[in-house]
Order: C-alpha cells, then sequence, then structure tokens
C-alpha cells in the first residue's frame, strides 16, 4: 500500500491532535479542526488504510485511532518542523546558564538540565562528566602544614579532585610550585590510560630526592583519576510526568517513577552517539521504558564528547519543541564549557 500525501497530511493531523490532547482521533474532529478538503469518510477510510499499514492503532473498537511508535518514527524522521524558540526563550537559555559559568562543571550542568525540565515541562536527565575519560588540564602541591601536602588536579571535563597527601618532611611553598610545574609537564593533557609506565619513571627520575612526596602522590593520582568511571545521573522534573492524564493512573506512574529510580536504564536511555538521538517506545529495549521515549544529545569539550542530556515522558511528547529546546541548551552549555570554563589561555 502506497503512502500517497494525503495519507501524510492525515497521519501528521492525527499526531498534532494526539500530542496535544491525549484523546484518540476520530475522522470527524480531522475534517473538522484540520481543512484537509476531503470528507469524513474518506479521512476514514484512509485512516483504517494507516492502521494496517501499521502507522495509527486503535485501542478501543468504537474509539479513534492514535499513532503507533512507527507511526511517530515517520514523524520524527520525515514530517515534523522545528520551530525557533521564541526571543525571551532564547535568552533564558543563555542567561541562565551564563549566570552559572564560574560555577564547577558539575554546578553548570546541573542548571542546565533544571533548564531544560522546566522548558519542556518533562523530566530531564544527564550523565555528568567520567574522571576516567577526562583529560588533565592542571595539577598542583599546595601546604597544608608541615606535615600534609594538598595534591589538587583539574580536569579538562572541569572535575576538580583534592587530596591530602602526607609528607616525610616539611617542604617549602617555592619548592612545591617547582614541584608542581614538574608534575605538569609531564602529566598535562594525558588521561589516566596514557599514564604508563614510561610516564611514572621519567616523574620518578623528575623528582629525584623528594620520592616521599613522589610515592605519596602516584596511587592518590590513578585512585583520583579511574574512580567514579561512568560519571553521575542526575534528574530534574521527576513528577512532571503527572501533568500528562494517561499517567492519572496509578500502576503507570509508579512504574515510571521505578524506571527513573533505576540509574542503570537511565544510563542506558542515554546511551546515545549522535548530536540528537530520538529513541521511541521499544527502540530503546530498555524494559519499562516501553511507552516512553528519550531525546538525548551530547554535549562537548572542545569538540570531545564528556557527557549526555536529554529528556525522557510520554511517547506523546512535542517532539519538535523538544528537540528546539535541547539544541540550544547543549549548544549554550558546550559554548561555557569549552570558552569559558576550559579556556586555556
Amino acid at each position: 500500500m502506497e503512502m500517497d500525501e494525503r495519507k501524510i497530511k492525515i497521519l501528521q493531523a492525527i499526531i498534532n491532535d494526539y500530542i496535544m490532547t491525549a484523546e484518540p482521533v476520530g475522522s470527524r474532529t480531522i475534517a473538522k479542526k484540520y481543512d484537509l478538503g476531503i470528507s469524513s469518510a474518506t479521512i476514514r477510510n484512509e485512516m483504517a488504510d494507516l492502521e494496517d499499514m501499521g502507522y495509527l492503532e486503535q485501542p478501543h473498537s468504537s474509539a479513534g485511532r492514535r499513532p503507533s511508535n512507527k507511526g511517530y518514527r515517520l514523524y520524527v524522521d520525515k514530517l515534523m518542523k522545528i520551530p525557533k524558540l521564541t526571543p525571551e526563550e532564547e535568552y533564558i537559555i543563555k542567561n541562565q546558564i551564563l549566570a552559572n559559568a564560574l560555577f564547577e562543571v558539575n554546578t553548570i550542568i546541573k542548571q542546565a538540565t533544571a533548564l531544560l525540565s522546566g522548558l519542556t515541562n518533562l523530566t530531564s536527565i544527564v550523565k555528568t562528566p567520567s574522571v576516567s575519560k577526562s583529560y588533565i588540564k592542571y595539577v598542583q602541591l599546595l601546604n597544608i602544614d608541615s606535615n600534609n601536602i594538598l595534591f589538587v588536579i583539574i580536569t579538562d571535563s572541569g572535575i576538580i579532585k583534592n587530596n591530602v597527601v602526607r609528607a616525610g618532611k616539611n617542604v617549602s611553598s617555592d619548592i612545591l610550585a617547582i614541584l608542581s610545574n614538574i608534575l605538569n609537564a609531564r602529566l598535562k593533557n594525558l588521561n589516566c590510560e596514557q599514564i604508563n609506565l614510561e610516564v611514572i619513571n621519567n616523574l620518578k627520575k623528575d623528582l629525584e630526592g623528594y620520592e616521599d612526596i613522589f610515592n605519596a602522590i602516584i596511587p592518590v593520582l590513578y585512585e583520583s583519576l579511574s574512580s567514579d568511571d561512568n560519571g553521575e545521573i542526575y534528574m530534574e522534573g521527576t513528577t512532571n510526568i503527572f501533568n500528562y492524564p494517561e499517567y492519572k493512573d496509578i500502576e503507570k506512574a509508579r512504574g515510571f517513577l521505578s524506571l527513573l529510580d533505576n540509574k542503570d536504564k537511565i544510563s542506558g536511555l542515554l546511551n546515545s552517539s549522535s548530536n540528537i538521538s530520538i529513541k521511541i517506545g521499544t527502540e530503546s529495549f530498555i524494559e519499562g521504558a516501553e511507552e516512553c521515549s528519550v531525546v538525548s544529545a551530547v554535549y562537548n569539550v572542545k569538540d570531545r564528547p564528556v557527557g549526555e542530556i536529554g529528556v525522557i515522558g510520554p511517547t506523546r511528547m512535542p517532539y519538535s519543541k523538544v528537540i528546539s529546546v535541547l539544541a540550544n541548551v547543549v549548544r549554550e552549555l558546550n559554548f561555557i564549557l569549552t570558552n569559558i570554563y576550559y579556556d586555556d589561555k
């Protein structure tokens, strides 16, 4: 059966209507609300064809029809138009993210997540940068007292690790500054996997005479860079789902909240390698997410992916608006992370 232009217009009208109302759509509704220039009977016949083709489904024999996952997939791939945000929405995104630019990276990312939830009225989720996949930007040794030194590691993805190491002798601040320079010369722009035996041996030679400090910081260095391997999952707007009438059903709502409570499943839903990823219903292959859709994107530091951010909601979410908001949030987040927080100057 051919998917002609008339069927496409009817499918688009049904999806638009169902996204707004959550009510199965009948042929009379389409005929009244959408000026397609065809009779209700013709629309009814076309809707039956669309159901046979798998783009629509009929929840009850006497009710209208609603989009299937296949229908939503065609819609997001071929039919929807991405709207431009209002000047007010663009201003809010730019200024709220910029307002947090001086904070630690996780604060910036969490604010972006809250912003995304507020503008989409959905649950937003984010995976924060992983330490083990980050590169050392700067290390520093600082005096605490005669026996203890603060070892600070800052990565290019904004993660800051502070560790107290015990020194065998009192070391002046001037000497610690020199040792910090030696460490930076050897470790800058390396990640955990690149700090191999050759790097360690070279550091040991460079720190000759300060073996106690070398022996104290090497285990701490490895521990700091290999911990928290997958990053943290953070969510905002977990109760927004109750604004959707289909989640007035207590069992359905409980199932959704149970899904959100499983960090492994949420991490799997965010697993994407493209700029904008859309997973509809069963496409995620995650148990419990069969009636949900996830729109997500990667965010970057200097074009290097460091984490993922997105929204989760019912399959009838307003995809075009969600994609527009997400794209703008990610663009501003990338700008802040690259040009302000991690500028090499």
